[in-house]
């Protein structure tokens, strides 16, 4: 009896720590800030603040809106062995790609700063490994949608998937309306752009999104079908 009680009490520990790790992500905090604009997430220099902090999500491609005193600036990236530079124009200034989680510093010429990234949960939402995509396709029969660019989606994808680039998807969401309550699979190269996606979609009130991770990429090397 008395293993059995301790047994119980290491569990409800183990439940405890996971739940309060989860409340402290998404602390305010830690709270995932910045609009999503054409499939980009912009995040706001505050010139108030000392050390610039953000949280973003796995897959984020973020762009950084420049104060109005900065001139054009060069931001660096050393985790991701990056430097780019950045304009005012939010349509052509340089992007990055958030691939792993963790802490990323950078810094904008003199401004520093972090960007810690976190995985991207909801109750709604899961990732698929290729084996289990491929399983959920044949017995449930989801919506299967492509959102990298055309001319990927002509060097090859999935069968009967439909194309929407990530950066058309916020203002042809409403083409997927009668989907809103039925399960879509998401998909990009490698499981970056399909996340962001994944979140487009959720916050338009789509209730059953299923993320393939790692892309077509991973589902092409485990030998699962792709049309070309």
């Amino acid at each position: 009896m008395k293993h059995k009680q301790l047994a119980w009490v290491i569990l409800l520990s183990v439940f405890t720590i996971n739940f309060l790790l989860i409340e402290l992500s998404y602390s305010s905090e830690g709270k995932v800030l910045g609009e999503i604009k054409d499939g980009y997430r912009i995040l706001n220099l505050d010139m108030n603040k000392e050390i610039q902090k953000f949280t973003v999500y796995r897959g984020d491609y973020i762009k950084f809106r420049l104060p109005k005193e900065f001139g054009e600036s060069a931001a660096v990236f050393p985790t991701l062995k990056e430097k780019k530079q950045l304009t005012h124009d939010l349509e052509t200034t340089s992007y990055f790609k958030m691939k792993q989680t963790g802490i990323h510093p950078f810094q904008i010429d003199s401004v520093k700063g972090q960007i810690t990234v976190i995985e991207y949960q909801q109750v709604n939402y899961r990732a698929l490994s290729s084996k289990e995509a491929n399983a959920y396709i044949k017995t449930d029969k989801p919506l299967i949608l492509d959102v990298r660019t055309r001319r990927e989606y002509a060097m090859g994808h999935l069968e009967n998937s439909i194309l929407i680039p990530v950066q058309e998807l916020q203002r042809r969401v409403n083409e997927l309306d009668a989907h809103k309550n039925n399960d879509i699979l998401i998909y990009c190269a490698t499981g970056n752009r399909s996340t962001v996606a994944s979140k487009i979609l959720i916050d338009s009130e789509f209730t059953k999104i299923l993320n393939l991770r790692r892309g077509i990429v991973d589902w092409a090397r485990k030998h699962y079908a792709v049309v070309r």
